[in-house]
């Protein structure tokens, strides 16, 4: 799926179908908005999350969620009256995720009025639903790619982690219908202290069942995540893990992509530096392209009440959707505008020189830091630019 024979280089044709929002990385055939007419940035990836209802109970959940309905989710006709909206803020790829999207009662009426509007539609499922009749009909409507979180090589530590006994056996179950059924799909681990040292097992394991790519997500210490304390790596691991992620990428062809890990696009132009690459799309892909984090800047996250985010992790009312319409959240927004505009940074990230390609976690400055415009605090580097007077 390369777009060159650097190693690097990926088309990554698929959203960012999670758990855990992210960046967009749009199909080759997929042509993404840059910019609208009134120079607003355009959406190119809409978190959309249809139920916060789960039959997991995953240590890191953002929504903590539960498997009994929760009250207040939009409606149908509100869902459609949402999808409508999609359009006007550009051409997103809509990734249709929970909590648990299979277990909303619409969701095979709800993607093909998406599909209708041209829009590029993902699934993040958790895998353990993924039974014979729900794949054929997530084929039928049209799902472009699925996602599946997995974060150990074996069954015993990824059930301990997402708290359900035999679900990595249902998942390995769900993935396998997937791939008769010729439904692309995408591996999601989570990177904690725990797993980390068995990174090439589960890669290896991503490999030999055939996923189109895998992406690593570094933790963000909210909802459940909270009580991982222990779990989260520090700062020198963090720069470590994604200085082997970029030297791992020179030995596969498969699409890799570090995700919530804005500091990925500030090393990976260092490591280019040094190795004599120039940093083109041709050689990295959208990475070279793209913004470290793009919550409120090309992602935003929809909750099952209609309240808009910067990303699932970062809980600002942003504006809810049943008050005001969604185009009029993304272009006017304060904390979207702020977002769009590094000057109001704070702490090294305000006069980082990095600060346009990276931006760190807006979620990790808000939940370690205080606040969502401060220095991410799980960065090392320490930027040559001077402090602002």
């Amino acid at each position: 799926m390369s777009e060159s024979n650097h190693p690097h280089a990926a088309g990554h044709p698929g959203g960012h179908p999670g758990k855990h929002p992210g960046e967009a990385h749009e199909h080759p055939g997929h042509k993404p908005t840059m910019t609208l007419e009134d120079g607003t940035p355009a959406c190119r990836l809409i978190a959309w999350e249809v139920t916060r209802s789960c039959n997991l109970a995953c240590k890191h959940c953002r929504a903590e969620a539960h498997p009994e309905p929760y009250e207040g989710e939009l409606s149908t006709e509100e869902a459609k009256a949402l999808i409508d909206t999609f359009p006007d803020v550009g051409n997103p790829i809509i990734i249709f995720t929970g909590g648990e999207p299979l277990l909303r009662e619409d969701i095979f009426e709800l993607v093909p009025y998406a599909k209708a509007k041209g829009l590029r539609c993902v699934m993040a499922p958790n895998g353990t639903l993924l039974s014979e009749e729900n794949v054929a009909r997530i084929k039928e409507v049209g799902i472009e790619r699925c996602s599946i979180s997995i974060d150990a090589a074996n069954p015993e530590q990824h059930d301990e982690f997402r708290g359900v006994p035999g679900a990595f056996k249902t998942s390995m179950e769900g993935i396998e219908r997937l791939k008769k059924a010729g439904i692309e799909f995408q591996i999601n681990t989570t990177v904690t202290k725990n797993n980390l040292p068995f990174f090439k097992e589960i890669f290896h394991l991503c490999q030999d069942i055939g996923a189109a790519a895998w992406h690593i997500f570094l933790l963000v210490p909210t909802g459940r995540a909270v009580e991982l304390g222990t779990e989260v790596i520090t700062d020198q691991e963090y720069e470590n893990v994604l200085n082997w992620f970029y030297d791992f990428q020179k030995t596969t062809d498969m699409q890799l992509k570090a995700t919530c890990a804005p500091h990925y696009h500030r090393i990976l132009r260092q490591r280019a530096k040094e190795d004599g690459i120039p940093v083109t799309f041709e050689n990295f892909g959208l990475d070279a392209v793209s913004r470290g984090c793009l919550g409120g800047v090309g992602f935003c996250f929809i909750s099952h009440t209609g309240q808009v985010q910067p990303c699932g992790y970062l809980e600002l009312d942003c504006g809810n959707v049943r008050d005001t319409p969604f185009p009029e959240i993304w272009r006017t927004s304060k904390q979207f505008l702020n977002l769009r505009n590094p000057e109001v940074y704070r702490g090294k990230c305000g006069h980082c020189e990095y600060e346009r390609v990276c931006g760190g976690c807006r979620a990790r400055a808000q939940t370690m830091n205080g606040h969502y415009l401060e220095e991410e605090p799980l960065c090392s580097y320490e930027p040559k630019k001077k402090a602002k007077a």
